[in-house]
């Protein structure tokens, strides 16, 4: 069965020596490198899984890029049928980030925008968004977002679902969304988002499969099958260890079809 992982980052040194990623080395128990990884220890990776296509972000902050869009890009470029570019800007500068971003899609060929919340202390429905957000629109690209609590030591308050991602969906009804990391402890905030509006949905990064919570498993059985991807978080969690104990899940065929890929397939074409 096809796979798609819609949630990872080729990490740069930039992105490791970042002191936002201690808490989760420490979880992970990983060492961070001491010398750029190559390109196919990803694609290893995911061939390890299966997986046939990986949604690549670059990374931005306030110090600047973590993971540029270009290389993003030169990384798609040496694998075109394996990646699939995320775009990602520097929210302090409206214009130059919706520039950017325009750069991004229209140039370097990129699928979606996606903004974590967190790296800028500022939730989605924040004025500086709004620019990027109407341009999603206009360009027929997601948003993508994390939603739930932040692992590395920040504050969690960005990720709540309900005030923040609540008016982004409601003032943006064409926008579609894709809240990464399941929204835990506000998985059911999310999932309430995923069934009000029609273009919201869930990415499953950062937890492997046998610790959803309970009511995004039973979402996925049901009526919420159409509504949730597969995505791993890698290199922080690996899509072979997300995936390890899928079959645990109860899922029918239709519900694991459209989780692995189907549901990516429809929102991010080739």
């Amino acid at each position: 069965m096809t796979i798609i992982d819609v949630w990872m980052q080729h990490p740069t040194l930039r992105f490791f020596q970042h002191d936002m990623l201690a808490s989760l080395l420490r979880w992970t128990r990983q060492e961070a490198p001491t010398e750029e990884i190559p390109i196919d220890a990803t694609i290893a990776a995911m061939d390890e899984a299966g997986v046939e296509r990986g949604l690549v972000c670059a990374w931005y902050d306030a110090s600047g890029a973590l993971i540029s869009n270009d290389e993003v890009a030169g990384w798609v470029a040496t694998y075109p049928d394996r990646l699939t570019g995320i775009a990602s800007v520097d929210l302090r500068s409206p214009m130059a980030a919706v520039r950017e971003l325009r750069r991004a899609v229209h140039d370097l060929g990129f699928r979606a925008l996606r903004i974590v919340p967190w790296l800028w202390g500022l939730p989605p429905n924040h004025r500086l968004y709004y620019p990027l957000l109407a341009e999603c629109v206009e360009l027929g690209i997601p948003f993508m977002t994390q939603v739930g609590h932040t692992g590395p030591l920040r504050t969690s308050e960005t990720g709540r679902p309900i005030p923040y991602l609540d008016d982004v969906a409601l003032e943006f009804p064409e926008l579609v969304i894709v809240g990464g990391h399941v929204g835990y402890p506000w998985t059911a905030e999310m999932i309430s988002l995923a069934t009000k509006y029609p273009n919201v949905y869930i990415d499953t990064s950062a937890y492997v499969s046998h610790r959803y919570p309970p009511e995004l498993v039973e979402y996925m059985r049901g009526h919420g099958r159409r509504k949730v991807l597969f995505g791993s978080n890698y290199p922080m969690i690996t899509p072979a260890q997300a995936l390890a104990r899928l079959d645990e899940l109860g899922l029918d065929d239709e519900a694991r079809e459209l989780f692995l890929s189907g549901n990516a397939r429809r929102l991010f074409p080739e």
